[in-house]
């Protein structure tokens, strides 16, 4: 039986575009989720996801890995993006987009490679 610490690093390790968030893409359960998910779609590009809400062991144990107290939290090839504030500004400025296509292009590149590179 994997820790919950161990289940939070492979999930962020295993899937280069990744949301904490409350609730899911489709139906988030607080405003700041919506928000986030939103400028992460339009990106255009698919990412994970973990509903907090589902995950209580992860919704207490996350903000200590990360050191990052809120929800949601956006990860992109291991390293913390932030919350709502950081991906709507980035999203704003297009840094957010430019991150994500190349996190994906990267993972599909290595995808295509069979698997690490």
């Amino acid at each position: 039986m994997s820790t919950t610490l161990e289940t939070i690093q492979r999930q962020i390790s295993e899937n280069p575009i990744l949301i904490y968030m409350k609730g899911t893409p489709q139906l988030p359960q607080c405003g700041f989720s919506a928000q986030t998910v939103q400028a992460l779609m339009a990106c255009g590009e698919r990412f994970a996801f973990v509903n907090i809400l589902d995950n209580p062991d992860i919704r207490t144990e996350l903000p200590k890995y990360a050191n990052w107290p809120t929800f949601p939290q956006l990860w992109v090839e291991g390293e913390l993006v932030g919350g709502c504030d950081i991906v709507g500004e980035m999203h704003q400025n297009g840094e957010l987009e430019t991150l994500i296509k190349a996190a994906a292009a990267r993972a599909q590149a290595q995808e295509e490679q069979g698997g690490n590179a």
